[in-house]
C-alpha cells in the first residue's frame, strides 16, 4: 500500500482519507448540527425561522467563495498552509457566531466562517487527486465519502443533544473545539502533496483552463445541480418536517439522518460497482435515479392537498441517497483532467455546489408557504437542470 511519509512516520492512504475526512465532515458539522437549534434560535434573536434559514444560505455562499479563494492558493502554495489559513478564520467566525447578540451579527459571521471552511476543505480532493487517479481516485472519494457521511448523520443528533443540555451557542463551542483539534492532527501527520508544477499560471489562467473544458464542465454542472437539490431538502427540511408536518425537535435527527443512511448505502454500492463500471457510467446512474423519485415527489406533493410524512420521507432519502452515486463519481471525472490543476478544478467544483446550494436554499425560504411544494418544486428543477447541461456540454 502507498505511503506517504510525515516527519518519519508512515500515514497509510487509509489513514490520511480519514484525516480528510474528518477535515471535509467540517462543512456538514457546520451545517446540519445547528439545525434543530433553528427554532429556538428564531425565538432568541426575536426573528422568524426563515431569517434564521437565511444564516445556513449565506453559509453555502461563503463556503462557495472560499473555495474559489482556496484552490487557486492550495495549488501556488501549498495544501498544508492553505489548510491552517483556512482552519484559523473558521475558527474566528465561528468564536463570532457564539458572541452574536443581533441576527446581522450572527450572519455576518457565518459568512466569515464559511469562507474559511471553503479555504480549507478544498483541500482534499486536491490531496486524493495528488496521490491516485482513474479509478483509485474516485474509490478514494468514495471511500473518504462514506467516512464524512457520518457527521451529517450524527450532526443533528449532537446538535439536538447539546440543545437539551445547554443552550445554542453550545453547538459553535463544539465546533470550534472540533476545528482545534482536527488542525492539530493534520499538522502532525499529513505531509505536503503538491505536484510542483514548473510553469508560473495565474489564478484567472487556471480557471480558464478548466471553464474551457467541456467535459469537465458537463461534470460540474452535474454535480452542482444534484448537490443544489440535496440543499434545498437541508435549507427547508425543518420547516417542512417541524413546522408542516409536526415533527418534534428530538425526532427530526432521526428524520434527517435516514437520508445520510441511505446516502451511505449509496456509497457503498458506488464502490463495488467502481470494479465493473467507469465513474461517469455510475454518475449516469445516480442521476437518473434522482430524476425519477424527484419526478414522484412532486407529483405526489402537488395531487394530494395532505401528503402523508412517511412517503415524503422516503421519496426525499431516495433523492439525497443517489448523491453517493453522483458527487464522488462527478469529481473524480472532472479532477482526472487536470493533474496539475487539481486544486482549482476541486474548488470550482466545490463552489459550484454550494453556491447553488445557497441559491436554492434562498429560493425555497423566499417561496416558502408553509407546505413541502417550494422545496420539492426546486429539487426536482434542480436535477431536471443538471442532466440538461451535461447533456448539451458533453453530446453536442
Amino acid at each position: 500500500m502507498l505511503q506517504l511519509t510525515m516527519k518519519s512516520t508512515p500515514l497509510s492512504v487509509a489513514n490520511l482519507l480519514i484525516l480528510l475526512a474528518a477535515l471535509t465532515a467540517l462543512a456538514p458539522l457546520a451545517i446540519d448540527a445547528y439545525l434543530p437549534a433553528i427554532p429556538t434560535m428564531a425565538i432568541n434573536f426575536d426573528t422568524s425561522i426563515h431569517n434564521i434559514e437565511l444564516s445556513l444560505s449565506l453559509f453555502l455562499a461563503g463556503f462557495s467563495v472560499g473555495q474559489l479563494i482556496g484552490g487557486p492558493i492550495s495549488d501556488h502554495i501549498g495544501r498544508r498552509l492553505t489548510i491552517f489559513s483556512g482552519l484559523f478564520i473558521f475558527a474566528l467566525g465561528t468564536l463570532g457566531v457564539v458572541f452574536s447578540t443581533s441576527l446581522s451579527s450572527l450572519l455576518s459571521f457565518r459568512v466569515i466562517e464559511a469562507i474559511g471552511g471553503g479555504i480549507a476543505i478544498v483541500n482534499s480532493s486536491a490531496i486524493i487527486r495528488d496521490i491516485s487517479s482513474g479509478r483509485d481516485s474516485a474509490r478514494n472519494l468514495s471511500h473518504m465519502a462514506l467516512i464524512m457521511m457520518l457527521a451529517p448523520l450524527f450532526a443533528p443528533m449532537i446538535g439536538s443533544t447539546i440543545l437539551h443540555l445547554s443552550s445554542w451557542p453550545s453547538i459553535f463551542i463544539f465546533l470550534l473545539i472540533y476545528t482545534v483539534i482536527i488542525g492539530l492532527l493534520i499538522y502532525q501527520n499529513i505531509p505536503e502533496t503538491r505536484v510542483i508544477h514548473a510553469q508560473k499560471t495565474s489564478a484567472f489562467q487556471r480557471y480558464l483552463m478548466v471553464l474551457k473544458h467541456r467535459r469537465a464542465l458537463g461534470f460540474i454542472f452535474a454535480m452542482c445541480f444534484s448537490s443544489g437539490g440535496m440543499f434545498a431538502f437541508i435549507t427547508g427540511s425543518p420547516s417542512v418536517y417541524m413546522g408542516y408536518f409536526g415533527v418534534s425537535e428530538a425526532i427530526f435527527p432521526f428524520l434527517f439522518g435516514a437520508n445520510i443512511v441511505s446516502l451511505i448505502s449509496a456509497n457503498r454500492l458506488n464502490v463495488l460497482l467502481l470494479k465493473r463500471y467507469d465513474a461517469h457510467q455510475l454518475l449516469s446512474l445516480g442521476q437518473f435515479i434522482q430524476l425519477i423519485a424527484g419526478i414522484i415527489l412532486l407529483s405526489y406533493v402537488m395531487l394530494f392537498s395532505k401528503p402523508d410524512l412517511a412517503v415524503v420521507v422516503i421519496l426525499v432519502m431516495l433523492f439525497v441517497g443517489s448523491q453517493g452515486f453522483i458527487v464522488s463519481n462527478a469529481v473524480s471525472s472532472t479532477v482526472e483532467f487536470f493533474p496539475h490543476n487539481s486544486g482549482t478544478a476541486s474548488a470550482l467544483l466545490g463552489a459550484s455546489g454550494f453556491g447553488a446550494g445557497a441559491l436554492t436554499g434562498t429560493l425555497v425560504g423566499l417561496l416558502g408557504d408553509g407546505t413541502p411544494l417550494p422545496m420539492v418544486s426546486v429539487m426536482t428543477g434542480c436535477i431536471l437542470t443538471g442532466i440538461s447541461l451535461r447533456i448539451i456540454f458533453q453530446r453536442f
